[in-house]
């Protein structure tokens, strides 16, 4: 059962990443997030765990239960990239909204392959956790990483209508 709302009917999508499906396959990773969650000595750095460690049974439930603050939204890929080096397998893709805002958006994955289907300029829609950090605010300034639990892929390109100034009608044009 798939937790991303997309119209179907509306853009056909693909799912091409579900974080549930992800943390099996990298424990270690799992492991290094929740130890730094849990590490009193760095202050500045990691999750603050108030709503569970990373990937835990009492994390995923408060996301079922809506206890965990969600994020859904829809726009172009700009741009992917490796996170900061103390943060393997965390991949940070930056989207454009359909509103025009920027968002950084988190994908924990220890293998960029599963990130293969984010092309810049490939529309997607992404359904993050907003799960709070410890202090000091992240690169946007926001206190919560958004985390991807889901991520999906258009099918086909919307067309892009071009407006004529003649006295022609409209075209459309699949970009």
């Amino acid at each position: 059962m798939h937790i991303l709302a997309v119209d179907m009917n509306k853009q056909p999508m693909n799912i091409v990443f579900r974080l549930r499906d992800e943390l099996p396959g990298h424990l270690e990773h799992v492991r290094r997030i929740r130890r730094l969650t849990m590490d009193a000595s760095q202050p500045d750095s990691g999750l603050s765990g108030k709503h569970g460690l990373f990937g835990s049974l009492e994390w995923w439930n408060n996301i079922a239960l809506g206890r965990m603050p969600l994020l859904r939204l829809s726009g172009k890929v700009e741009g992917c990239r490796v996170a900061q080096a103390d943060r393997e397998g965390v991949h940070v893709l930056a989207i454009r909204a359909l509103d025009g805002s920027l968002h950084a958006v988190e994908a924990h994955a220890a293998d960029a392959s599963c990130l293969s289907a984010f092309q810049v300029g490939q529309v997607v829609s992404v359904l993050c956790a907003l799960d709070e950090l410890k202090w000091p605010a992240a690169e946007d300034g926001e206190r919560v990483a958004r985390i991807a639990l889901e991520m999906a892929v258009m099918e086909e390109p919307l067309p892009i209508r071009l407006e004529r100034r003649d006295a022609g009608p409209a075209t459309s044009i699949r970009s």
